[in-house]
């Protein structure tokens, strides 16, 4: 695995500040039932880290003090750490609004037969990774017979209210493109999305989020391996606008990696850059003061440059108020 912070840290990208903090994102270990080609957490079957119920419950008690109103769940695959049900749970006995970010495989993992009735219960929104509608270009990311459990785990979704009209089950999906390219205009993928699974497969959604591949940790690698790394930074500042920097995740969110350990954003926990607000390096949930977050630097690097390029990116999708 090739190191990238090193080519990312002599940066100009500019300086940017954190607003109101309002989402906990939190990284509950690196196992997965996949290895995804573009994965920027390097996650897979073979991967042993995972947030253990102390950390869990520090967590909980960060949300509960701090009155943050939403909780993003990410990994690797978060559903398949022990203690993922009692943080949801917990959580939503706040009235904290949960995310999961979803790899939809998972749902027909063995011993998870009930995880998405589970969800749905706890009304919990989901976001779903699939990266085409069309199977030779999923698999070709993500692995054989990847494509046919996404639409299973779909169809089951939408068995139970997930992205259907009125019934208060938010599913949104996630798009990444195959290679070092910017996605295509968000609103005009989601449009084919949606008449694509729905012509193919009955499948409904509410909303397609793009999101560019960081030049980070497996993708990153790869691109270094096949001598593409640089063109690909060129692409990103090419395409750079700051318009998109009102907008991007950073600035209201809060990244926890599977140790308790804070960062300014998901991308940076996975670099190792520390957080640059208000607090020491190697601030852990427990210490972790909103009040000193809130207005204060947050540390950059050029990888994000893929979070600004084009319609811009985030964890919600394009960043531009025009996504077409």
């Amino acid at each position: 695995m090739h190191a990238t912070l090193p080519l990312l840290e002599g940066t100009d990208f500019p300086a940017i500040a954190r607003g109101r903090l309002d989402t906990l994102q939190v990284n509950l270990g690196y196992r997965c039932n996949q290895s995804c080609l573009h994965c920027h957490v390097n996650a897979g079957p073979k991967r042993r880290e995972q947030m253990t119920r102390q950390t869990i419950d520090e967590l909980i008690a960060f949300l509960e003090r701090s009155g943050i109103g939403a909780l993003d769940i990410t990994g690797g695959a978060p559903e398949l750490n022990p203690h993922f049900r009692h943080l949801v749970e917990s959580a939503r006995r706040l009235g904290v609004h949960v995310i999961d970010r979803c790899n939809l495989t998972i749902l027909n993992e063995p011993g998870q037969q009930d995880l998405a009735a589970f969800l749905a219960a706890q009304r919990v929104e989901i976001v779903a990774s699939l990266p085409c509608y069309l199977e030779e270009n999923v698999e070709s990311q993500r692995g054989k017979g990847v494509y046919a459990s996404s639409i299973r785990a779909l169809q089951a979704l939408n068995a139970l209210g997930y992205g259907k009209e009125g019934s208060g089950l938010v599913l949104n999906l996630m798009y990444n493109p195959v290679g070092p390219v910017l996605p295509p205009p968000q609103q005009v993928l989601e449009a084919d999305y949606k008449r694509e699974l729905a012509a193919r497969a009955g499948v409904v959604f509410n909303h397609l989020y793009v999101l560019a591949n960081m030049p980070i940790q497996r993708f990153g690698s790869t691109l270094i391996s096949r001598g593409g790394f640089d063109d690909y930074m060129r692409l990103l500042k090419s395409a750079h606008r700051d318009s998109n920097l009102d907008a991007v995740m950073c600035r209201s969110l809060v990244s926890i990696d599977w140790q308790g350990y804070a960062y300014d954003c998901d991308f940076n926990q996975m670099l190792g850059l520390p957080l640059a607000a208000g607090q020491r390096p190697g601030t852990h949930i427990r210490d972790l003061d909103r009040a000193a977050l809130e207005g204060g630097p947050i540390a950059v690097a050029d990888h994000c440059y893929g979070c600004t390029a084009g319609q811009g990116s985030s964890c919600s999708g394009a960043t531009c108020a025009s996504r077409s």
